[in-house]
């Protein structure tokens, strides 16, 4: 186990530097790293057993990174951008799977897939990775409104791909019927009873937050928060019981850890910004001509107080930040382990007919968005520009093969669907990344330059 924290810590160490040094993102060095540790050294990297193990490890790491990438959003920005956020992670999703209902023969005719498992198949492969998309992001200058949308798209659209897999997919497989007062009803109660859940704990997080003013105490109260949201969500069905209930409901983990997450970070920006006019005011106080010693002295006091309550709380949010990173660098370990390259050699026909379908898909419903935007100003507009980097933000991760190990075992297209959702996952972190790399790199001076006139209209 010590060689394991070893190796952990290393990898992270190396995949770091070589961000730092030639600009490659952490989740590719990683994933790199990860399998050569596996293969060099796989007894030091026995994680998860079976698909099942991997699901269980990723839905224990899964609300960490999911209220690390939150902290990047606020309220504002939400509100801002919420017809624009609307239609990414949820109109383009619903339109992905239904495009693929109508390509499943010329796609893989020869396996007859049926409604259920095109809507398992395409869910699957939709969820995005958020983690990997911060990463990239996190080394360039580029428009703050771009970033919102590529960061906050990547975080809702788990919430909906999870949402079509398990309650049109499972449904489906398992012989219930689809009616649209049934999609109705699923799409109110779900949605809307995940954001209230996630707003009842994000309060709860702020009462708790009003009671101390140690850093620590103040992440774990996130980190509870966070996590205490993700689990009565995902097992809403068994409060229902307690309280008399005969109920299987159970509500997006996912969208209930972002409200939760977001509601405690606006308070907290509210603070730092506070903290931000109170530090101005104590400045123009000491630098006023004529201040009396006294004033200065309790002056510089309150500033010194101030200080280190603003640096508490951006403290937090870089310390959740690498515990993000570290259960990234668990969640490529464990996933290395699960890489068959015999069932990929296998399938690479299907693989790549996959990869190639949603990336055109998916460049497709970027291309509706961008002509969208232009038609009313809800929406943010996007230029070529935008619209290639939002193609290739759609970068896949471990929630797709959290998706695979629901999936009943007696299932005919098992293997099949294995080594497409993984093939597809590889190659999109890989491929998508040096071409969103590519894109940023050769659009940075315009990216400065709508980035400084971001700032001249703000202020």
């Amino acid at each position: 186990m010590i060689e394991t924290v070893l190796a952990l810590a290393a990898m992270l160490y190396l995949a770091l530097q070589i961000e730092d040094k030639v600009a490659i993102p952490v989740p590719l060095s990683l994933i790199a790293l990860a399998f050569l540790l596996n293969h060099l050294f796989p007894e030091i990297t026995r994680f998860t057993p079976d698909p099942q193990w991997f699901a269980a490890l990723v839905l224990t790491l899964l609300p960490i990174l999911l209220i690390s990438d939150a902290l990047e959003l606020s309220v504002a920005e939400l509100r801002a951008h919420a017809w624009s956020l609307f239609y990414l992670a949820v109109v383009a999703v619903v339109l992905s799977v239904v495009a693929g209902l109508w390509l499943r023969d010329f796609l893989f005719g020869e396996y007859h897939l049926g409604v259920a498992a095109t809507v398992l198949l395409f869910a699957m492969v939709l969820a995005t990775d958020p983690v990997s998309v911060v990463s990239i992001f996190s080394r360039f200058e580029i428009p703050h409104r771009l970033k919102i949308l590529a960061e906050g798209e990547s975080l809702f659209n788990d919430a909906t791909a999870l949402i079509v897999f398990v309650y049109i997919g499972l449904h489906l497989l398992q012989g219930g019927e689809l009616t649209l007062g049934y999609v109705t009803e699923i799409s109110l109660v779900v949605g809307l009873g995940s954001v209230v859940l996630g707003l009842v704990f994000g309060l709860i997080g702020l009462g708790l937050l009003k009671t101390t003013e140690n850093r620590i105490a103040e992440m774990m109260v996130l980190l509870m928060t966070g996590y205490a949201a993700f689990d009565l969500a995902e097992h809403f069905y068994a409060l229902l019981n307690l309280l008399g209930g005969h109920s299987h409901l159970h509500l997006s983990g996912i969208l209930a850890c972002i409200v939760a997450t977001v509601t405690v970070h606006h308070w907290m920006g509210r603070e730092v910004r506070e903290e931000d006019r109170q530090i101005e005011a104590q400045q123009a106080l000491i630098e006023r001509p004529g201040a009396s010693r006294g004033l200065v002295d309790t002056t510089l006091n309150a500033l010194r107080i101030t200080l280190e309550e603003r640096t508490r709380h951006l403290r937090n949010k870089e310390d959740i930040q690498l515990l993000g990173l570290v259960g990234n660098t668990i969640l490529f370990v464990a996933m290395a382990e699960l890489i068959e390259l015999e069932l990929l050699a296998r399938y690479w026909h299907e693989i790549l007919v996959m990869f190639v379908a949603t990336t055109v898909i998916r460049a497709l419903m970027m291309a509706k968005f961008a002509w969208l935007t232009r038609q009313t100003r809800r929406m943010t507009d996007v230029n070529l520009r935008w619209w290639g980097v939002l193609t290739f933000a759609g970068i896949k991760g471990g929630l797709s093969i959290v998706m695979l190990s629901m999936i009943p075992r007696e299932f005919p297209f098992l293997d099949l669907f294995k080594a497409v959702v993984i093939g597809v996952v590889l190659l999109s972190t890989f491929l998508y990344s040096l071409i969103l790399l590519a894109l940023i790199a050769r659009n940075a001076a315009l990216f400065r330059q709508e980035l400084a006139a971001e700032r001249r209209d703000s202020m």
